[in-house]
């Protein structure tokens, strides 16, 4: 079994069982949110807080106790890679640097993460992906073509006032904790997909103005006096 053991944050949140955790999400302030992970039964297991808004985003993922269990910070605020890096404790040294999770791809606009643990970073290929949708905070964490980890989204009317519930489920064996890490990053890589969203559309309407005869336009329906109305 002990082979089978996928350990990244620590071996005391692998267990042999499979684990339903329920993640609760609540936006506290503009520049804050909270993110509360319970077991089946409602107890406490961990909790993930940080800043949502500063120049380099960073939440501190702690346990009942209070004790820090691992940190994760934006690599890089304004690089094109959107990238985290997970660290043991509260440590940004390198011999507690745990993984990297980035976009599978750049240059496309889509939930997928690639993971790659410690040192491995570029010497190898990834070690977990994260696969998605871009309209649904829903994923599935893989490991060698096989699943490890489930996470569903329930939306609710709580979701539009800042406030997310997700159910996930964790194979056994499996570091929850680090499962935990990888839905907070992928919803903060969320919002930076939605950015590009945005800004993708905004430059396709762009590109549509541009198209448009506008001399022609102008003619025709404003001097004309046919321009659309509300009927």
């Amino acid at each position: 079994m002990e082979d089978q053991m996928v350990k990244v944050v620590e071996e005391r949140f692998c267990v042999p069982y499979t684990m339903e955790l329920v993640v609760k999400r609540k936006l506290q302030s503009f520049s804050k949110s909270l993110y509360e992970a319970f077991d089946a039964t409602g107890n406490f297991l961990l909790q993930v807080d940080g800043g949502v808004w500063k120049f380099q985003k960073k939440r501190v993922m702690k346990d009942p106790a209070g004790l820090p269990v691992a940190t994760l910070r934006e690599k890089q605020a304004l690089s094109w890679k959107h990238q985290w890096m997970i660290h043991q404790g509260e440590s940004s040294e390198r011999n507690h640097f745990l993984c990297t999770v980035q976009k599978s791809n750049a240059l496309r606009i889509k939930n997928n993460l690639d993971v790659f643990l410690g040192n491995r970073y570029k010497d190898h290929g990834r070690d977990f992906h994260v696969t998605g949708s871009f309209s649904s905070l829903s994923f599935k964490v893989i490991r060698a073509n096989t699943v490890i980890a489930e996470v569903r989204h329930n939306f609710t009317w709580g979701s539009c006032k800042g406030k997310e519930s997700f159910k996930v489920k964790v194979y056994p064996e499996v570091d929850y904790a680090f499962i935990v890490a990888l839905l907070v990053d992928s919803h903060c890589l969320k919002g930076v997909f939605a950015s590009e969203k945005r800004a993708l559309s905004l430059l396709e309407r762009v590109k549509g103005w541009h198209s448009l005869d506008h001399d022609k336009w102008f003619n025709q329906d404003i001097f004309s006096g046919r321009v659309n109305k509300r009927v």
